[in-house]
């Protein structure tokens, strides 16, 4: 192959020898720096507060800089990004409709930055975080009581929850795994089954003064609360008694089991909660159990992972864990899903 080289100064060191330009014959051989479209996050900054606050002057109060370098900064952004961000009138300004598509991905961005710095900062670069998704009612009656045990024996490994009521895809998430209720795990992921639920009805002790029980002909004199994620719980329940109640579809819907249970205690009406969700406040006499009928959910409460993530570390020790947790609940182990 013939090669030609450029004329350059005789070089002094080998520094300089690397950085001769050597062509072949039919292409050129250069470095290629490609640098990344990314504003400051400075411009940033100052956009996410004005598009929060929807003023200049509140964004400059809460950075602490004027308003004119806030205007500086958001000049700055849309000229990088040639696109107009708000709309400037006399009084004051607002989001155009990119400006407020953008500034809901920037805030996300944002945020998850700053989590990862102050993970660092906390941690100084040593030990595991977990990030868990996971059913609020669940984590606040079941999994926080418990997880005092979990970093007893691993007090390396941090554990990050955040609530998500509903199946989602883990890709383009934080999230190392979550624990969801339902049939079973989701397509493309891994999982372990913890345990099943128990669904018993329940209400406030004053509902039914000294009966302290609803008879089969007077389900229809009370109110039924509705989970609203759950919208077939109760007839499925009476179903499983052979009954059927009309308007057993009917009633406040609630979306968290939580709320539900709050709601039977103010004496609204009658839920129907997972008895393990439940245990603490019908040992106080909070809740009193309506009917002895208890019907085993098609739900099951899972630890859900991304297949790519089977071999982390620090969720391994975690899948571990809780599940010896839930086998000592259910009495028998949990088992892969």
């Amino acid at each position: 192959m013939q090669l030609y080289s450029s004329t350059y100064e005789p070089a002094n060191d080998l520094f300089s020898l690397s950085c001769a330009k050597i062509s072949l014959v039919d292409a050129t051989v250069e470095p290629t720096f490609m640098r990344r479209k990314i504003p400051s996050t400075g411009a940033l900054c100052a956009f996410e507060s004005a598009a929060r606050h929807q003023s200049f002057t509140k964004a400059a109060d809460e950075l602490a800089v004027t308003q004119s370098a806030i205007c500086r900064q958001i000049g700055t952004l849309e000229a990088f990004l040639g696109v107009k961000l708000f709309r400037r009138s006399r009084r004051g300004v607002t989001l155009t409709e990119a400006g407020m598509a953008y500034s809901r991905k920037v805030v996300a961005r944002l945020d998850d930055f700053e989590r990862d710095t102050l993970e660092l900062m906390a941690k100084g670069g040593q030990g595991a975080t977990l990030e868990l998704a996971v059913v609020p009612t669940f984590a606040t009656k079941w999994l926080l009581p418990r997880l005092p045990m979990f970093y007893e024996a691993h007090p390396d490994v941090t554990v990050n929850l955040t609530s998500q009521t509903r199946p989602f895809l883990f890709e383009g998430t934080e999230f190392d795994a979550a624990i969801h209720a339902g049939p079973g795990i989701w397509p493309g992921t891994d999982g372990v089954r913890l345990m099943g639920e128990r669904l018993i009805a329940v209400c406030s002790p004053t509902l039914l003064g000294p009966r302290k029980s609803v008879s089969r002909g007077d389900w229809t004199r009370h109110t039924l609360l509705q989970q609203s994620t759950r919208p077939y719980a109760w007839r499925e329940w009476f179903a499983s008694r052979g009954m059927e109640i009309e308007g057993d579809m009917a009633g406040p819907r609630l979306e968290l089991f939580s709320m539900l249970a709050e709601a039977a205690k103010q004496g609204m009406g009658i839920a129907l909660m997972p008895r393990l969700l439940v245990e603490d406040e019908l040992k106080r006499g909070a809740l009193i159990q309506v009917s002895s009928h208890e019907h085993p959910s098609s739900r099951s409460y899972y630890l859900i992972f991304p297949e790519e993530k089977a071999e982390n570390a620090a969720l391994g020790r975690f899948r571990e864990w809780i599940a010896a947790q839930a086998g000592e609940v259910a009495g028998s182990p949990a088992a892969p899903a």
